[in-house]
């Protein structure tokens, strides 16, 4: 069992899990933005094809992969979380051993 955690600690990590969802938030934010300006510019005129989608697609691919990160992999993640708790049961079990 873990130890409890000193108001401090998790004002420290309510911060830094603040941030990171913040920091996925404005991602999206510019890259909708951002694509919603090339979508546009393709379409008036300044290319004979939907140019603007390949851009969409590579950067959305970084914006899921980002989003995984903060949300599904970040620290307090249930995934994460679970993954650690075996890892601290494994190594309890090998020193044990030893």
């Amino acid at each position: 069992m873990a130890k409890p955690l000193t108001p401090e600690e998790i004002d420290r990590i309510a911060r830094r899990r603040a941030g990171a969802k913040l920091g996925w938030y404005v991602h999206a934010t510019v890259y909708l933005l951002v694509n919603a300006a090339l979508f546009a510019a393709s379409n008036l005129g300044l290319g004979h094809r939907q140019w603007s989608l390949v851009p969409a697609l590579g950067w959305g691919l970084g914006l899921v992969l980002h989003g995984l990160a903060v949300f599904v992999l970040g620290a307090g993640s249930s995934l994460r979380e679970n993954l650690v708790e075996k890892e601290r049961e494994r190594l309890q079990r090998q020193q044990r051993e030893s």
